[in-house]
């Protein structure tokens, strides 16, 4: 039996043609579905009991457009795009071909030519980029993870703050919740001094005031602690202890996976 390909449109044609076959629908009402003549229904209902359901599927499918240009346009087209933008994108290049050479294609038309040629991929096809996840640290507190977030957290009874929450890389253990105006270094300072005393290499990271998994939007903190003297302008400090920052700005927002994963 052979497979028919058919469109939304064709295929709701044929429900109410087989309809009005099997005695469930009057004439009538079959015009007002298809929104057809009495005798434009007459003529596929006889087309349908004589080819089947393949009469009911456009003669021009699979043929070519009437308006399509001429090869010759689309091969000197393509040629141009391959001497002198080749690194150029449909729209930039169907620009450059309107505007230095006078030849005039829509930027899709000119999409469809350069992904047939091989001269551009298209957004589905495209090799997403390889990334590796972070691999859990092995012993607790070797990894705390610091992440901030920006909401009305009582409602209406209290203005707008921000929830600021240390995660355990390696239990997904809460260290601690601390509610603060706003986020800032010196907020993250101070839970870091009251927790962590001794700490010995420990690691944070940090999202911006806005939201974690925001693309460009994410910073990553790295605390390390020395013996150093207390810098004058950071008094939140644990005496003796001086933090060395470094922000690193993340493309993408999976560079910091989600504890809880």
């Amino acid at each position: 039996m052979p497979v028919v390909s058919m469109s939304k449109k064709e295929f709701d044609r044929l429900e109410v043609l087989l309809g009005v076959q099997s005695g469930r629908l009057r004439v009538v009402d079959a015009c007002e579905l298809l929104g057809l003549k009495r005798r434009q229904v007459f003529r596929l209902l006889a087309g349908l009991k004589h080819g089947g359901a393949a009469s009911l599927v456009s003669k021009r499918r699979g043929r070519p457009s009437n308006n399509r240009l001429p090869e010759a346009y689309r091969d000197l087209a393509l040629s141009l795009v391959r001497e002198r933008y080749a690194d150029f994108g449909p729209t930039l290049a169907a620009e450059k071909l309107a505007e230095v050479h006078g030849c005039t294609i829509s930027r899709e038309t000119l999409r469809g030519w350069m992904i047939a040629a091989g001269l551009w991929i298209d957004r589905r096809h495209r090799l997403p980029a390889p990334h590796q996840p972070s691999r859990r640290r092995d012993c607790f507190g070797e990894l705390v993870q610091i992440d901030g977030s920006e909401h009305a957290w009582f409602e209406d009874r209290a203005e707008k703050c921000t929830l600021l929450a240390f995660v355990d890389d390696a239990t997904s253990r809460l260290m601690h919740l601390r509610f603060v105006a706003s986020e800032s270094a010196f907020d993250y300072f101070h839970p870091t001094g009251r927790g962590h005393r001794r700490p010995a290499g420990a690691q944070c990271r940090a999202g911006d005031h806005r939201r974690l998994g925001r693309s460009g939007r994410l910073a990553l903190c790295r605390i390390f602690y020395g013996q150093h003297p207390q810098p004058a302008h950071a008094p939140g400090l644990c005496p003796g202890l001086q933090p060395v920052l470094r922000l690193v700005r993340a493309a993408r927002p999976h560079t910091c996976r989600d504890p809880a994963a």
